[in-house]
């Protein structure tokens, strides 16, 4: 797919990241994976991020890598674009780009750099060397240690034509509204924040009028139906669905750092589309936790 082509898919609709699919031993269960990508495609997403955040990109290997993506792409042709999450050192952001590339995703989701602080020198050399190793597009994802600035970015966007992507993790409006004003339509502009619903309205009214959803992962059907109420400013909708499930599902989620993966696995589980456990340093939902997750679906169902 040419990057062109990509950023006009994702300047409308809807897009998600599927769970990575993982055994009772945690090792990648391909043909769950491939269930979970048959049952999603349908719905109606724009894209699919596969092995992004959600998808627990940070805790493969580099052969599970190639095999996620890879089966992601078999499974997904003809139906929905995929865009391969890359990202840690910059080497292995540019091998995992490339591997993409080789196995037929339609672009990457460049995640944040590993652990260190960078300048905005040594951002900008990071996220130019990845683009300059692949021909397909790029989306860069704000977020964590990668905070690049309106400045950076259009020199990014100079040096970078297939840099055609910013998605923002870090929820800074200020910043949002700084480098929406500065790149126009250079750029097509994705809400990333954890729970991207909650932001949706106010990320609309910004320029930002398309977000990756979590929750699509076990309510895809609700997850469409907010989308399409915020497209259409029903607003009664909208904030029906942020009071009976999205600010209830906050209040789990945020018992604990990293639930925001382990809720959507949770909730996978208990829709009957087990991806299995989350791998360490995540740990999953407890029974008391399942439970309260478990009503909170039903009432919607």
């Amino acid at each position: 797919m040419h990057p062109n082509d990509l950023k006009k898919i994702l300047s409308h609709g809807l897009l998600s990241f599927p769970l990575t699919d993982f055994d009772a031993e945690g090792n990648f269960h391909r043909a769950g994976y491939i269930e979970r990508l048959e049952w999603l495609a349908p719905f109606g997403a724009s894209a699919l991020f596969a092995a992004g955040g959600t998808g627990e990109y940070f805790s493969l290997t580099n052969d599970e890598y190639g095999s996620i993506i890879g089966t992601a792409v078999d499974s997904c042709r003809g139906k929905v674009p995929i865009i391969a999450g890359a990202g840690g050192p910059t080497r292995v952001a540019i091998a995992h780009a490339q591997e993409a590339e080789r196995l037929g995703a339609d672009g990457i989701l460049l995640l944040p750099h590993y652990l260190t602080e960078a300048s905005q020198e040594g951002l900008i050399a990071h996220v130019e060397q990845v683009c300059r190793s692949v021909r397909f597009g790029v989306v860069v994802y704000n977020r964590g240690v990668c905070r690049l600035t309106p400045d950076s970015l259009a020199i990014l966007a100079d040096r970078c034509p297939n840099l055609i992507g910013f998605k923002d993790g870090i929820g800074d409006i200020e910043l949002m509204v700084s480098i929406w004003r500065r790149m126009g339509d250079r750029f097509s502009y994705l809400g990333g924040l954890p729970t991207a619903e909650v932001y949706a309205a106010a990320y609309k009214a910004l320029g930002v009028p398309v977000y990756s959803s979590a929750v699509f992962n076990f309510v895809p059907q609700l997850a469409m139906d907010f989308y399409h109420a915020i497209a259409a400013d029903d607003h009664a909708t909208t904030n029906r669905l942020i009071d009976e499930f999205f600010l209830p599902y906050l209040a789990i989620r945020n018992r604990k750092a990293g639930y925001a993966v382990s809720i959507v696995k949770a909730g996978a589980r208990l829709v009957g589309h087990s991806a299995g456990p989350v791998r360490a340093p995540l740990t999953d939902l407890t029974a008391e936790e399942d439970e309260l997750l478990l009503r909170l679906i039903q009432k919607q169902t």
